[in-house]
């Protein structure tokens, strides 16, 4: 069947094996040139900015050409971009030139560059794409780190069009290759490059086409991050695979006043959008009922939810709050899937709904699963989250003895079948672990290990938990033992090794815990506050995430194995069973919310709403707030930091960049800050 047919939708099973994204592109330029590939709204808001298929194409192949030029094309080409068009030009540019993308964030001003120093040494990337802004922004810093300056730094913005787009002999890549490297959220110390080949990307997407019943007719809205998996995949290139138009919204725009996303949904028609588990939440807790005035869900088909655990009572008080808004429960989308199947594993028939399945809590802590009925003390509510489709396969197995598991028994979750990566770059023997595994009695083929724990019940995939030490805080993924080394490196009252962090659920949310033994020398004169102060800053500096609870433990008291390694999940039982060896401990408060000061300003006014924001938002107690010490100390987050941008432009008329709330600034600096601020605008 001939390529052409992608633009009628007229794709079969053996299309997306053969065909690859950047030769779609080019057909789509040339027989849809006209047609909108992406709207982008800079502000989240009505500031559009829009892209054409013959536009695209002929951006893409003059910023591949000059990747070609620089003679770096055979290394991977890391990608440091705000969210936008640029980002996916480039994208598709290193398609075109033949290179190993590599999608990144830039980090915040003034802040370390650490991580992608780590990424350029992972990855051998000798190019990096940005932007002129991005580049002269970060200029200083490069002289820094030899990993850097070595780089060919290419400015998208800057590079010569190419006047005739015949003349760029396009790169015609083998759907085996490798497409591009998707780097794990929260891997600083050892990250992990999943290989996502370019025949990986077209069958998960032509997964995602028959699981969603996706048409020509499709509008996608997304504001997921473009580099991570769910944004990069569904939001990014999905567009171009199916031949609808993309409308994306910054991130930011989304976690400062979500009924942005949901407002363009309403002014686009969108019909395809989702997010992880937080995003329903967000759209529940942060809208009040007086945005959601003009609201029009109905175009609605698919509005999937996935990347982290999805919550029943999520999805009731999300159905109950927009069903005056044209919102159905059918429309709702359960689904999982992670970076190493390139996007998505499991999904249901598009319009079913959410499937829901009461079971007891106690027996699934014994891996058994156990109906129950919802009046029943330890009752569990868990979604289901579809099956596989095309020719994924899904297998229930002991994650021990790797025998296959009968229906309604809970094991570990493997994954075999086109969407499946081709492992961890220049990692064999994790690709081997992971990618490689048998399946006692089969047939020989590999299967992947996810590292998580499900059943299937009824033909419907449940996930009940993690094998592995993973942690999931906003749809990203963390590995323990990079928070664990921050946290160890905080303070030097705490010994090195000698650290478990976990999550715990707290109000039907995962929140974050760290326990952390203390140096003996430090026992007699431990000052808990400092201590604690310093973990949750350096955590909310360098991960964004607020630590709930903080347990500095008596010295060697910390559970490991006879070999010495940390045992977390005993850990974690001892701090909820409270049965750690404390030395001292601070959580994050549960307290209810004051009235915030009124509008008379002063200095004296702002500090005290900053502190009632602190307090109220940050659930941090009032004596313990202290106008002298950073901000990020109280558990600072990048979600919570947006918010407080939001709030001080909302109330005060001033917008205070959010990478400041991370610069050690304090709250009387912050307060000074606005308040010139405030009255330079009077």
């Amino acid at each position: 069947m001939a390529l052409e047919n992608f633009i009628t939708g007229s794709i079969t099973d053996a299309d997306s094996y053969h065909f690859t994204i950047p030769e779609i592109l080019k057909i789509r330029a040339e027989q849809t040139p006209d047609e909108t590939a992406y709207i982008f709204l800079r502000d989240g808001d009505e500031d559009e900015e829009r892209i054409t298929n013959g536009e695209l194409y002929r951006l893409s192949v003059s910023i591949a050409a000059s990747v070609i030029q620089t003679g770096n094309a055979g290394a991977p080409a890391l990608m440091l971009f705000a969210p936008g068009l640029d980002f996916i030009t480039s994208l598709y540019a290193c398609f075109y030139a033949g290179v190993v993308a590599v999608p990144a964030y830039p980090p915040r001003k003034n802040r370390s560059l650490e991580r992608i120093r780590v990424l350029v040494a992972d990855s051998g990337a000798g190019i990096v794409l940005t932007t002129s802004d991005i580049y002269q922004t970060f200029e200083r810093s490069f002289s820094d780190l030899e990993e850097l300056k070595k780089l060919t730094w290419i400015c998208v913005d800057k590079t010569e069009q190419i006047a005739d787009q015949n003349d760029f002999r396009m790169n015609h890549p083998d759907p085996a290759s490798v497409a591009l490297l998707q780097y794990t959220s929260g891997s600083t110390g050892q990250p992990k490059g999943v290989m996502v080949k370019h025949v990986n990307i077209t069958r998960n997407l032509e997964f995602i086409r028959r699981s969603f019943s996706l048409s020509r007719k499709t509008v996608s809205v997304t504001w997921l991050p473009s580099f991570h998996d769910m944004g990069l995949i569904d939001g990014v290139i999905g567009p171009v695979y199916n031949g609808y138009p993309g409308v994306i919204i910054p991130p930011v725009a989304f976690i400062q006043k979500p009924v942005r996303w949901l407002r363009a949904i309403t002014r686009y028609r969108g019909t395809h959008a989702g997010g992880p588990n937080f995003a329903f939440d967000h759209c529940v807790e942060a809208i009040a009922p007086e945005e959601r005035e003009g609201l029009d869900l109905s175009s609605i088909d698919t509005l999937y939810c996935g990347a982290e655990p999805i919550r029943k009572t999520t999805f009731d008080r999300f159905v109950e709050i927009y069903a005056d808004y044209g919102f159905r429960p059918g429309m709702l989308y359960p689904c999982y899937g992670m970076a190493e199947t390139t996007l998505i594993i499991s999904g249901p028939e598009a319009g079913r709904g959410a499937v829901n399945l009461c079971v007891s809590g106690n027996a699934l802590e014994k891996n058994q699963v156990k109906i129950a009925q919802e009046n029943e003390p330890d009752a569990r509510h868990l979604v289901g989250v579809g099956h596989a489709w095309i020719d994924t396969e899904i297998c229930i197995t002991d994650p021990e003895t790797h025998h296959r598991c009968s229906n309604d028994v809970v094991g570990e979750i493997w994954v075999k079948g086109s969407i499946v990566t081709a492992g961890y770059w220049n990692k064999p023997e994790q690709t081997g672990v992971t990618f490689a595994a048998q399946l006692k009695g089969g047939s020989g083929e590999p299967w992947m290990r996810t590292g998580d724990l499900g059943f299937i019940h009824n033909g419907e995939l449940y996930i009940t938990g993690r094998l592995k030490d993973l942690i999931i805080l906003q749809g990203r993924n963390y590995y323990p033992q990079d928070i664990e080394y921050v946290a160890e490196n905080s303070h030097p009252a705490l010994r090195a090794n000698a650290s478990a962090a976990f999550p715990v659920e707290i109000g039907e949310a995962e929140r974050l815990v760290i326990v952390a033994e203390v140096e003996r020398s430090a026992l007699r004169d431990l000052n808990t506050e400092e201590v604690c102060s310093a973990i949750r800053q350096q955590v909310a500096e360098e991960f964004e995430q607020e630590v709930y609870a903080i347990q500095l433990l008596r010295t060697a008291s910390i559970l490991k194995t006879s070999s010495g390694k940390i045992q977390r999940k005993a850990c974690r039982s001892g701090f909820l069973e409270k049965t750690l060896q404390v030395a001292g401990e601070s959580f994050l408060s549960e307290t209810t919310q004051p009235e915030v000061p009124g509008q008379n300003l002063d200095i004296t006014t702002l500090q005290a709403w900053l502190m009632a924001w602190i307090h109220i938002n940050l659930k941090v107690p009032f004596d313990r707030i202290d106008l002298l010490k950073p901000i990020s100390v109280y558990g600072l987050n990048s979600m919570k930091a947006v918010q407080l941008q939001q709030d001080v432009l909302d109330r005060y008329g001033v917008n205070v960049p959010p990478y400041v709330f991370f610069d050690r600034i304090t709250v009387k600096e912050l307060s000074e800050r606005a308040f010139a601020k405030i009255e330079e605008g009077q």
